[in-house]
């Protein structure tokens, strides 16, 4: 599979090979880029909906694309259409329906920060950064955007540990109704790079407190003794989804997701000629984080474990006695205008990603069965 990647940079050009294709930087003006045919202006606000220390802005849309082309890792995980092993493990195994799939063998054995995945189902695969897959020899988390087509040989994945003290089990993946939380998935979106990771795992949040600047706040309802309590429960095992399993935290992050989404169904039930493909969520007064889609039926099959993962964040941020306004969650509906890097599998995705200051954006452009873009996120850094 050809794979170009593509940085844009101005004024500078630079080749360099990567997975077999050429991979290059060049002027913007040399080779224009297609832009999505969604417009960005088609997104509304609403008024957040508040619980806590956490505001969830609702981001509306009339314009909605038809997402029904693609296929998620959870359900591709949960029918046996997709498949993700360990590397190295090789063999037969068998899908939801019974019937045998060969994974050819490999010169390499397991590793911690690579998995093996295959699409067999008969629609291209989307991955989220963040997205938690449980099993194997440790649970990992998908380490970025991107779009598995169909038919695709089995992919090298790469990954980042959420579980440590465990190297050993089955050599295959379940499907998991977790997302990590902001934190985590900015270390793994962003900086990519696996000691964050995990330290912002056993840690809860990686966000710096500016006492000097911050208002008045009350500690976090999730300490981080309480995380490092939770995580480490399970025997020898280290393992993220503890925080959502275990007492250990000292709250209850069901009930918490409970009153948040009940609000947020209210807020946004009445709704005509609309709907909901994403949000804005801010804790205290500081807008941090939005993930919106290119469509309501998008929206409506991850907000669930979107809304766990903003809950976890929120409990363990420090609970600040302000609400974010409504002009500073609409700055994360604009574009960035810092420097853009891009990632392309020609004719199947394009990944993007601008920095500006504080604030990252990622988009995941699908390119076939026409031009959309799936996924944006944009967050404000915690590191």
């Amino acid at each position: 599979m050809e794979r170009s990647i593509f940085t844009a940079l101005a004024g500078s050009f630079l080749a360099i090979g990567t997975l077999g294709a050429l991979a290059f930087v060049q002027p913007p003006f040399e080779s224009p880029q297609p832009q999505p045919s969604k417009p960005e202006g088609d997104w509304r606000l609403l008024d957040p909906v508040t619980y806590e220390n956490i505001s969830v802005f609702p981001v509306v849309s009339s314009y909605s694309q038809d997402t029904s082309a693609f296929l998620t890792l959870e359900e591709g995980l949960a029918s046996g259409e997709v498949i993700v092993r360990e590397q190295g493990s090789d063999g037969l195994v068998r899908g939801r329906d019974g019937r045998p799939v060969y994974l050819p063998p490999s010169n390499t054995g397991a590793a911690v920060n690579q998995l093996v995945l295959v699409n067999h189902s008969k629609r291209p695969l989307l991955l989220l950064a963040g997205e938690l897959v449980s099993g194997g020899k440790q649970d990992r988390i998908i380490g970025k955007d991107r779009i598995v087509p169909v038919g695709a040989p089995p992919l090298p994945l790469e990954v980042f540990c959420v579980e440590h003290g465990r190297w050993t089990g089955s050599s295959q993946f379940a499907a998991s109704s977790t997302i990590v939380h902001p934190s985590v998935r900015e270390n793994a979106a962003v900086d990519q790079e696996q000691a964050k990771v995990w330290d912002a795992v056993r840690s809860g949040t990686n966000l710096k407190a500016e006492a000097a600047a911050a208002p008045p706040a009350s500690a976090p309802r999730m300490s981080v003794s309480r995380i490092q309590g939770a995580i480490a429960s399970n025997g020898r095992t280290e393992a993220y989804a503890q925080i959502y399993q275990s007492r250990a935290v000292g709250v209850s992050i069901d009930d918490f997701v409970y009153q948040l989404e009940r609000r947020f169904a209210t807020a946004t039930s009445g709704l005509k000629g609309e709907r909901v493909v994403g949000v804005v969520v801010a804790y205290g007064g500081e807008v941090a984080w939005s993930d919106i889609f290119a469509s309501g039926d998008l929206f409506d099959h991850y907000w669930h474990k979107l809304s766990r993962s903003y809950v976890v964040e929120a409990l363990a941020r420090p609970t600040y006695h302000e609400v974010a306004s409504r002009e500073n969650a609409g700055e994360f509906l604009r574009h960035l205008t810092g420097r853009e890097t891009q990632e392309t599998e020609p004719g199947v995705y394009r990944w993007r990603e601008t920095k500006e200051d504080r604030l990252a954006q990622i988009e995941l452009d699908a390119l076939q069965p026409k031009l959309m873009t799936l996924h944006r996120l944009m967050l404000r850094r915690t590191s």
